[in-house]
């Protein structure tokens, strides 16, 4: 079987009749649980269901009544709700919990006939940058295995890395499915807030999580979206814009005006190979015909402070449900109601999970709420105002996906600011609410992937789509 880069090359050879989706997820299910298991990347396999569905897929092909996605064969991160199926969020405290019903995008790719192998290893309740934070242990880089995967969507990015799956569902809080996918060499896509429902998404920081796809191909998670996007009944808070055929690229060749954010690109803390491998790709595009110039960003500063404030603000409110009354993980140890509260929380959540509780709490208390979270939602209006001024002048804004390249496991978690400054030039898309693309730019010194990032105005996804077809 050969390394299938894209849904069309796949469904190329299905129709031409050279596989069958039965053979291909004979293949991806041998790449999981044979050669691959040290990695991590998977939680759970669907391995029975997903040949089932393959069979059933294949006789769809034959009858010629096969949907879109119809050979994609895909992973979801353990933050998305897939009905009588484990969803843990990556945690103890949801430990033998089955989900009642699909989250809305797991539920459309189903209906386009995808086939669902598995749900993918992620940072518990999608707080962190490395997966190193995962009650199931961390998953480790295809390329270095010494190395991080990235954070929270790091199992579904090396799942489409080493070959487990074509594309996996993941979450982006604050760069969750563009760092991961920076670090292992892939596309990673986050869309405009709203444009994709959050129905069945377990929450982190409910004005900031988006679902997005990770894959190979940028043809691939522009046909995702396709599919994911669009209004929808359960969400109240989701876009009703129709949604374009983002899969219907445009070639032609338009001179762009990009601004490249001077203090991204131009920071000391930069790793030399990233500052190379993106000054080399902004030479590119001023030889492509294009108008590149530095943009300075005073607020800059501010995005990580802003970012951890608000997001700790409401990770202290969702995860309120979480007691060990009604579901998942309750304490053998308690005596009383408070107890069996204490207890099962303690137990049931980890370590950075806590912090984020106990430092959400902290900024919404009465003595802090104006201190902290007012002001941060109005340094919050600031950046998004700025970054929209920007975006009428320019059409992308770009800089690295990351400062640095994967580093070692263990490198980060002892200093947790350290492990922040990793989203230093992601969360600026979550806290804008605009779509962001990460696209791979080189290797470093050790074949570590890099990532190059381009941000768009809100709901200009079809425009993203194409610029970054154009460079990757």
């Amino acid at each position: 079987m050969k390394n299938y880069t894209s849904l069309q090359s796949i469904q190329a050879d299905l129709y031409a009749g050279d596989i069958t989706c039965r053979q291909l997820v004979e293949f991806y299910l041998q790449n999981i649980t044979e050669k691959n298991t040290q990695l991590n990347a998977f939680l759970k396999v669907f391995d029975q269901e997903a040949l089932a569905k393959a069979d059933e897929i294949d006789q769809k092909i034959k009858a010629g009544t096969a949907g879109k996605l119809a050979g994609m064969v895909i992973g979801i991160k353990d933050l998305l709700c897939y009905k009588d199926h484990p969803s843990a969020a990556g945690s103890r405290i949801l430990e033998g919990f089955e989900s009642q019903f699909n989250a809305t995008a797991v539920q459309r790719v189903i209906d386009a006939d995808a086939i669902i192998i598995g749900s993918q290893n992620c940072d518990e309740f999608g707080m962190g940058s490395t997966n190193e934070n995962s009650a199931y242990g961390a998953c480790l880089n295809a390329v270095g295995e010494s190395r991080v995967a990235g954070g929270s969507s790091g199992g579904s990015a090396v799942a489409v890395q080493a070959d487990m799956c074509l594309a996996s569902l993941g979450t982006d809080t604050g760069g969750s499915v563009r760092m991961p996918a920076g670090f292992c060499g892939l596309v990673g896509l986050k869309p405009t807030y709203t444009r994709v429902s959050r129905w069945g998404l377990i929450a982190y920081a409910s004005s900031f999580d988006c679902i997005g796809p990770i894959t190979k191909s940028v043809e691939d998670a522009a046909i995702l979206l396709e599919i994911i996007a669009g209004k929808d009944e359960q969400d109240s808070t989701v876009s009703t814009l129709d949604v374009p055929q983002y899969s219907a690229f445009d070639t032609t060749h338009k001179t762009l005006k990009i601004g490249y954010l001077k203090e991204a690109v131009e920071s000391t803390g930069l790793q030399p190979e990233v500052r190379e491998a993106t000054w080399a790709k902004l030479e590119a595009l001023k030889a492509a015909g294009h108008v590149v110039e530095a943009v300075e960003f005073p607020l800059i500063k501010y995005f990580l402070p802003t970012y951890y404030i608000l997001t700790t603000a409401e990770a202290s409110s969702n995860l309120s449900r979480f007691d060990g009354v009604k579901y998942g993980h309750r304490s053998n140890q308690a005596t009383d109601l408070m107890s069996m509260y204490k207890k099962s929380r303690a137990e049931g959540f980890g370590k950075e999970v806590k912090r984020r509780i106990m430092l959400g709490t902290f900024v919404l208390s009465a003595s802090y709420y104006d201190a902290y979270y007012t002001k941060a939602q109005k340094v919050r209006r600031l950046i998004k105002d700025y970054t929209d001024q920007l975006l009428s002048e320019y059409d992308f804004l770009v800089c690295p996906t990351t400062p640095t390249t994967a580093y070692k496991i263990g490198e980060k978690t002892s200093d947790p600011i350290q492990m922040y400054l990793g989203d230093l030039f992601t969360v600026q898309a979550n806290v804008v609410g605009l779509p962001a693309i990460s696209i791979p730019n080189g290797v470093d010194n050790d074949g570590m992937p890099i990532g190059f990032q381009i941000m768009a105005g809100a709901f200009q996804e079809e425009a993203l789509l194409n610029f970054a077809k154009s460079l990757y």
